[in-house]
């Protein structure tokens, strides 16, 4: 009896042992590995910046464009009394204020003593100034005073010699006493009636 309860302990202990070796396999879930992600390229549709730089042609000073008919002497004037070139007088010009002046052959239609002037001015109409214009005379500047103005005076101009010089803001340049003319003169086919002015030392006898 004492030898069956031996055995029955020896087996249950057997049991009990290999219960606690055999052990269960866990079931272990595998996390597959992150995957890195494929970084972006942004693509930039924006077109260059335009840097063609811009060209802007320079304008020169405003043109000698008078009216074909230069009008009547200014008001208050004096005629000269012993022109050296008398009204109706062919004369040739030596003076170069337009092309195709010098060497024109001219009529003298008008003679004055007064002082005339050459003036520098930025035209009513805009644009670039006009620099030395020969000439105005002091009957056409807007209450000047006594003659002769100084070089570097501002006056302010009654001529209409050209578009844009009524009015203007002028500076004198240079001034001179001799005698002043008014011609009839034809330029590049065009003929030009009254035209002012041109000085003395500008004129020559017709050859």
């Amino acid at each position: 009896m004492k030898r069956t309860t031996t055995l029955a302990s020896l087996a249950l202990a057997s049991t009990l042992a290999l219960t606690a070796c055999g052990g269960t396999d866990a079931d272990n879930t595998s996390t597959p590995p992150a995957t890195a992600s494929t970084p972006t390229t942004a693509t930039s549709d924006a077109s260059p910046t335009d840097t063609t730089p811009s060209h802007s042609e320079g304008m020169g000073g405003m043109g000698h464009q008078h009216d074909s008919h230069g009008g009547p002497a200014p008001e208050g004037i004096e005629p000269a009394t012993d022109p050296t070139y008398p009204v109706g007088t062919t004369v040739t010009l030596t003076a170069d204020h337009m092309p195709g002046m010098q060497g024109a052959e001219a009529t003298i239609t008008g003679a004055f003593d007064t002082t005339t002037y050459s003036v520098t001015y930025t035209p009513t109409t805009g644009g670039e100034p006009v620099t030395d214009h020969r000439w105005v005379v002091h009957e056409e500047l807007q209450d000047p005073g006594q003659p002769p103005l100084q070089e570097g005076t501002q006056v302010v101009l009654e001529a209409d010699h050209m578009a844009g010089m009524q009015g203007a803001e002028a500076t004198i340049e240079d001034s001179t006493d001799e005698t002043v003319y008014m011609v009839d003169i034809v330029i590049d086919g065009m003929e030009m009636t009254n035209h002012k002015w041109v000085v003395e030392s500008e004129i020559q006898p017709a050859q």
